[in-house]
């Protein structure tokens, strides 16, 4: 195989058989892409059995909840993906924007378990990876290891999450509760810049065969499986919006960088509705906007490189925000003085309020990167601008506390409230935006060649096929085939004839 081809056969006999056999042991049934992305094609004995088995639980039955349409129970489905739809009232730009939310997924409250599952279940059906005998390590700033590591004990696998020693307390806790023995989880130096200190440690992991690296910056499965289920999810939400509105359109498309895997959903998005995309990064480190470097706190995004799995000759803007703003919206939006200043002094609805723990760090930056977007493009009231809250408030309590010590020591009051509401909500303008030409687009992909060819040793020719869109549509053409394994894989254990 070349290095940037997904596998659509099996190249490791000896692997497979071994998948299978532990998979069946394991009771492990797995759902195939077209299920994820449309649950309603769930066979009829596994929609009865998802039904006595709790959301968090470490059982095989949530493997196929995860997709953006379980209800806000989390143990139920709902006709749309769920979302807070914010208008002129909080953001204070007239387009509309509908965050979809990523707390509805199973195990771990954040929508990165799709991607561990796509890249741990595309490398299992094509005979990558023996769960008898391999560990999965899942480099990450926070989600996408937890994830991975619930995927992975769903299956019977041992994995090891690695990630910044800075990450909140609350992801930790989580993987404490979750990895087979505490050395399973390898903080390395810094905070969510030093994603390169991450590469690091997993080169010092792969110096044993047992150890297969699954890097979501690089795993072009994350890529495919959004583009695939995330896409049409957020279609979706645009189609719920036009039963009230049907002059609304899908004007754009903003998203946090990451690992770039959320990203390609932005390609469904420009293929069917001409939708703009634009990648959302740090002011603080603004690698893609500025060159530039620096570290910053909002949690889960990375940066300090260019993703592998980037399609950025497909992008059209970059927009950066700071984690300043992040963190003082963060309290607006989960503090009571907050939440009672923006419904007495600014009149937003209760359920808008209430609907605000939904956003994360990186849902909030998100927020920003599309009012930024509605102000730079003068966007009006039938122009929707989609993006996505990752995870929700409750991985982030500690940080709250290390803000309101840092920034508000005599607490944080309706004075505190108004003057946050002000510079970082209705204050956010068009600055450090850059609507892209071909020239920023060729800058920005070759700013990637410092990490993937001089870094990581990927070859120049495999890097610059990246140029060419037919690699990427080349990319989704394997998921019809990848469903196909599935299926075949899925025979083989014989937990497909199961009732």
């Amino acid at each position: 195989m070349e290095p940037l081809d997904l596998p659509t056969e099996i190249v490791h006999r000896g692997q497979y058989d071994s998948a299978v056999r532990h998979l069946r042991a394991a009771g492990a049934l797995l759902p195939t892409f077209a299920q994820l992305a449309d649950p309603a094609r769930l066979p009829g004995p596994v929609q009865a059995r998802i039904r006595g088995v709790g959301p968090d639980a470490a059982d095989a039955a949530n493997l196929f909840r995860i997709h953006w349409f379980n209800d806000e129970t989390r143990a139920g489905r709902s006709e749309a993906p769920g979302f807070l739809l914010l208008t002129g009232e909080l953001t204070g730009v007239a387009a509309p924007i509908a965050l979809v939310l990523g707390n509805r997924f199973p195990l771990i409250g954040a929508h990165k378990v799709l991607a561990a599952y796509a890249c741990l279940v595309a490398r299992i059906v094509s005979g990558r990876f023996d769960p008898a005998r391999h560990k999965a390590v899942w480099p990450s700033t926070g989600n996408y290891c937890r994830g991975g590591v619930a995927i992975a004990r769903i299956l019977g696998c041992r994995s090891v999450a690695v990630l910044p020693e800075g990450m909140s307390k609350e992801r930790f806790a989580w993987l404490g509760r979750w990895v087979e023995h505490p050395d399973d989880v390898v903080r390395t130096p810094g905070t969510e810049s030093n994603v390169k200190e991450i590469y690091d440690e997993c080169a010092a992991l792969a110096r044993d065969d047992a150890n297969v690296i699954l890097n979501q910056f690089a795993e072009f499965a994350n890529y495919a499986a959004h583009v695939r289920c995330t896409g049409p999810a957020l279609e979706a939400v645009l189609e719920t919006l036009r039963a009230r509105n049907p002059d609304l359109g899908l004007a754009a498309f903003a998203a946090c960088t990451g690992s770039a895997g959320t990203l390609g959903a932005g390609d469904h998005l420009k293929d069917r509705h001409g939708a703009r995309i634009v990648a959302v990064e740090p002011v603080e480190c603004p690698t893609m906007l500025y060159n530039g470097y620096g570290a910053h706190n909002i949690q889960g995004i990375g940066d300090k490189h260019v993703p592998l799995i980037q399609n950025v000759m497909n992008g059209d803007a970059v927009a950066a925000v700071s984690d300043a703003s992040c963190d003082r919206l963060d309290l607006l939006f989960n503090t009571d003085a907050g939440r009672r200043y923006l419904a007495e002094r600014r009149g937003v609805d209760r359920r808008t309020i209430d609907g605000l723990g939904n956003l994360g760090l990186s849902g909030i930056a998100n927020l920003l990167g599309a009012i930024k977007t509605a102000r730079y493009c003068g966007l009006s009231a039938n122009d929707l601008i989609v993006t996505v809250a990752t995870d929700d408030a409750s991985l982030y309590g500690s940080e709250r506390g290390e803000t309101l010590r840092r920034e508000f020591p005599s607490g944080f009051d309706t004075v505190s409230a108004a003057e946050v509401y002000g510079e970082h909500l209705r204050g956010v303008g068009a600055d450090h935006y850059l609507e892209l030409d071909h020239r920023d687009r060729s800058r920005i992909f070759n700013l990637g060649y410092f990490t993937w060819v001089e870094q990581q040793g990927l070859s120049v020719e495999a890097f610059d096929r990246r140029r060419d869109r037919r690699f990427w549509r080349g990319l989704r053409n394997a998921l019809p085939l990848w469903d196909g394994m599935i299926e075949e894989f899925n025979a083989r254990t014989g937990l497909d004839r199961a009732d």
